[in-house]
Parts: C-alpha cells; structure tokens; sequence
C-alpha cells in the first residue's frame, strides 16, 4: 500500500511539473518511481536531488522544479500518513491549483475545456497542419504536446484512423466494371471464342471487422490516456463497428460517450466517468468485460488495450481473463507508450503475464506509432 500511494503521488508530481512547463514524459515518470527504492524518502534533502535527477535536463528547468518541489512535498507527517517520511498531500486538495491539476475533478475539468480555445463549438478544428509540421507532429511524443497543438493532433488522429478504416483485405470479389482483371473468370466465360473479347473484374472484398477497444485511464497514464481517448473518438466515427471501454480500478463503457457528438462535446461527456487518474486494476478490469459484455467477442473481432501494463492486481487473474479473450478473438493487440522508449523492458508483472497471450505488442506514445498500426488490423 505504501509503494502504492508513493507511486499515485509520483505521478501527480511529474503532472505539476509538465503544467509548469517542463518536458515530463511517462518513462520520466517511471525512472522516477523506481529511483524511489534507492533513495531514503524520510530525507527531504535527498528526494529532492533525487527526482532533480530525473525530471530535470536543462538548468532553466530548476527554478520551475524547485518551486512544484516546495508545494508539492512536505515533511510534516498527517493523521493517515507515514510518520517520519516525506509526505505528500492528499489526492482531494483544493487549496493549491498547481496540486489540483492532479486530482479527479482537474480531469474532469480538463476534458470539459480542451481545446475549447480552439474556436466553434459545432464542429471539428479547423486548422490543418503543413505536409512538414504534420510529419514533425507525427513524431512528437504525446507527453510534450502543449496545448495549443491539440486541435492539429486532433486532426492528424482522424487522418489516421480514416486510413486504418480503409485497408482492406486481399481477398477480392467480382464487379462488372472496376477493380483488377480476374482470369480465371475471364477464360471461362471465352472459353467458346478464339479471342478474349470479354473481360471478367474483381475488387477487393471488404470483411465485417469489429474493433474493441479497452483504454487506461488509470494514475500512470495520465500523460497520454487523453490522447489514446481521441484516438477512440476517431475509430468510433470512422469504423463501422467499434466498441470502447475505459479502465481503471475498474470498466466503464464510454461507447455512446462518443458516437454521435462533436468532438468538444465529447469531452465534456467524458467528465461523467468517475475512474480517472486512480489506481489499476487490469485483470479485475478484464474481468468484468468477460462477465457482462462476452457478445462482443467473436472471430472476426480485434481486441486493442492501449495500457503501460503497469497493474495492482494479481497477474494470474490478468492472464487468465486475457486469455479467455484471445481464444474468442481474432487477435489481440496491445499497445504500449512505454515502448517507445528505446530502453524499455516490459518487466512488470501485469506486462509480463499479458506477453505471451497478445498477437501484436506495439508502441503508441506518438502518432506515427498509431499510424503504423495499420499494418497489423487484419484478420
């Protein structure tokens, strides 16, 4: 428990740092949380140089750290504290708006108001980035977005999922006047005539692919679920068939969140979900999926869970749901924004158990992440 409420409280740090401005990303966050077991946390001093260390690459960026630092980390130990170590304040404080931006209702103030500075409340943003500035945006971690790009993001994300909508199959199918020529169809339908005077086509053959989409929204995440959760937006506008789920301590479907709504009202409706920035339970999660929501699941379904793998939970439970998913779908896909770290190693316990049960593990800290994800949504 302890680890735990160190590990939140890390998290909602590194959240007060990048609204001050520096450039914290989420395995920032995790060198972070692991620098805690060498660092005696009953020592101010000590603390401070050692997540210095971690969250600070420039010497601009001290006076920022040193000021979030101060608001943020005390000594003086509380009625549920630990006694005699550095404490930090509780998740529900009102008093101080740089610790607010990490508690629930900063969430759900947040998505009612992103990118609202953005102009029409009818309609979708209307700024469309360069050939150059997209491809530069394309490659941008997600955790280093300011929030004057978000409309750009936003756009660039539809652009995205349109494509991924559109890959079709191999398989072809005959039309009178469009696509390749079919031979065999051709030959056969000459076989009587001397010369090919008549010519056979065929198109690809569209499949009926349902997408289901499991999204952490959990403390560890939080520098990139609101990202992830656009992208969510944009496959439920562009696939025809897409269910979407949230995940914390536990699922909430968010499906009819997001169909039929512009997309700042969309935001707004996501204020409703109540498990924001909170602790993680994937295999409780999986769970209950299983339980109240199997019909989902078919041959011709791909499960995506876009999730660190970090989980509080049981890794026997995680495996055991995951499983069952798998051998009902027709992949399993995870995607990961720690992997696009070149030093990372999926070591944790929730990650390790749900490795061997997944059919693509792949990145999506950026865009180009997800763009590439196109290659691996077929049946």
């Amino acid at each position: 428990m302890v680890a735990r409420q160190l590990s939140t409280a890390v998290a909602r740090f590194a959240a007060s740092l990048r609204q001050a401005g520096l450039p914290v990303t989420l395995p920032h966050v995790t060198d972070a949380v692991r620098a805690l077991d060498h660092l005696d946390i009953g020592d101010r001093a000590e603390l401070y140089l050692g997540l210095r260390a971690v969250f600070v690459g420039r010497p601009e960026e001290v006076p920022p750290f040193d000021r979030c630092f101060e608001a943020f980390w005390r000594t003086e130990p509380t009625q549920d504290g630990l006694p005699g170590l550095v404490q930090a304040p509780p998740a529900d404080i009102g008093t101080d708006a740089l610790l607010e931006s990490s508690s629930q209702k900063r969430d759900s103030l947040a998505l009612e108001t992103w990118g609202e500075e953005g102009g029409d409340e009818g309609g979708e943003p209307l700024s469309v980035p360069a050939a150059s500035d997209a491809e530069a945006l394309a490659g941008q971690d997600f955790s280093t977005f300011s929030p004057d790009q978000l409309d750009e993001v936003f756009r660039l994300t539809l652009k995205i999922a349109r494509r991924l909508a559109h890959r079709i199959t191999r398989r072809r199918r005959p039309v009178r006047r469009r696509g390749r020529v079919d031979l065999r169809r051709t030959l056969r339908a000459n076989l009587t005539r001397s010369d090919l005077i008549e010519l056979r086509f065929r198109e690809r053959k569209r499949k009926k692919v349902r997408l289901v989409l499991l999204c952490d929204v959990s403390g560890s995440m939080d520098l990139y679920s609101r990202f992830l959760l656009q992208f969510l937006y944009a496959l439920q506008h562009v696939f025809g068939r897409v269910e979407s789920f949230t995940f914390s301590t536990r699922l909430t479907r968010i499906t009819e969140h997001l169909r039929g709504l512009t997309y700042r009202q969309m935001l707004r409706r996501l204020g409703e979900v109540r498990d924001w920035s909170g602790g993680t339970k994937i295999g409780e999660s999986l769970a209950e999926f299983n339980r109240r929501w199997p019909q989902l699941v078919d041959r011709r379904t791909l499960v995506i869970i876009l999730s660190d793998g970090w989980d509080t939970g049981e890794p026997e439970l995680l495996a055991g749901e995951l499983s069952r998913i798998k051998r009902r779908a027709a992949r399993v896909i995870w995607l990961n924004p720690l992997l696009g770290n070149p030093s990372y190693e999926p070591l944790t316990r929730g990650m390790a158990a749900a490795l061997p049960l997944v059919d693509e593990f792949a990145a999506a800290h950026n865009l180009a992440a997800l763009r590439d994800l196109a290659g691996k949504l077929s049946l």
